[in-house]
């Protein structure tokens, strides 16, 4: 298959593109390198240094013959999101909407977005939170994204266009970046690595589902699938204090650190968990990488990549 991936040169992106790769489907790359690394690049994908609001995208889509696209390109922090609405709104709204209007008018056969468990339930009546649970999101990060989701349901239904909607957790894992506040594991990874205390933003003991990327990556593979459409949640059901993190984190690294806090921020709710049974029930995915293993595995990326 002849698969797009939007944002391909991003952390979890590139994860999706090497998995596809492995697998034997054909990957083109479209990223505009805002915050992706042309060293996560894949050889053997094609890459497009774009925008995906560029009216380029329509024709690297026909020349690459593509059959499916994997939307991963967005602006992903809550922050940021709250400091200007518009260019997250832009980004993660207007950007999807051309690229659905590109794959219906191009005939392409399946479309896949990236989108958040995480921040989509807002405050959580019950845990942890299946599809059905209400979307009350805090944040124009996760308004924009249930936008988009509508949009999507839209040429689902209107225009017969195959889609999945996979609604992450909080992921993490190599290749994360460790910059501005969207990746609490890269961000303590490199704080740990410098000699600087991590930093908990209010008292640490709101909770968060993390993920692992490689379990991330397989669900995408899964995604694929004809007869995989509709929204899926992608987590593992637990929850996990940002204060266990930060422990379990330091016990990993082997340094010897105390934490600082600082004081909350506005849009993030207090806990957070997503339950994927209809994941598991229709297709066998489940979270197979622990958390003390994705912390190992994360730490070790970021000591090897400084040293």
């Amino acid at each position: 298959m002849n698969i797009l991936v939007t944002g391909g040169a991003g952390f979890i992106g590139s994860h999706i593109v090497n998995t596809y790769i492995e697998a034997g489907h054909s990957v083109t790359i479209i990223d505009d390198l805002s915050t992706g690394e042309m060293q996560l690049v894949n050889p053997e994908a094609t890459f497009y240094k774009l925008d995906i609001h560029s009216p380029e995208v329509k024709n690297v889509l026909e020349k690459e013959k593509i059959s499916a696209i994997n939307h991963h390109a967005a602006q992903i922090s809550v922050t940021e999101s709250v400091a200007d609405p518009l260019f997250d709104a832009n980004s993660n709204i207007i950007g999807t909407l051309q690229l659905l209007q590109n794959a219906v008018s191009l005939g392409i056969e399946k479309f896949i977005f990236a989108s958040t468990g995480g921040a989509m339930y807002g405050e959580q009546k019950s845990f942890p939170a299946s599809e059905d649970h209400p979307c009350q999101p805090l944040s124009p990060y996760a308004i924009s994204k249930l936008c988009a989701e509508n949009y999507i349901n839209y040429f689902g239904t209107e225009h017969g266009l195959n889609t999945t909607v996979l609604r992450y957790s909080n992921v993490y894992g190599p290749h994360q970046n460790p910059h501005g506040e969207a990746g609490v594991v890269a961000i303590f990874c490199q704080r740990l690595m410098k000699g600087l205390p991590p930093v908990i933003f209010g008292d640490g003991e709101q909770t968060r589902d993390f993920i692992s990327v490689r379990d991330v990556a397989k669900a995408n593979t899964i995604a694929l699938d004809p007869e995989c459409k509709g929204v899926f949640n992608v987590g593992t059901g637990k929850e996990t204090s940002v204060n266990f993190l930060t422990k379990g984190l330091i016990k990993v690294s082997g340094i010897d650190a105390k934490t600082e806090y600082n004081p909350a921020r506005n849009g993030e709710q207090r806990r957070s968990s997503i339950n994927s049974r209809k994941f598991l029930e229709r297709f066998g995915w489940e979270p197979c990488v622990s958390l003390e293993e994705g912390l190992v595995e994360t730490f070790d990326y970021f000591k090897n990549k400084t040293s």
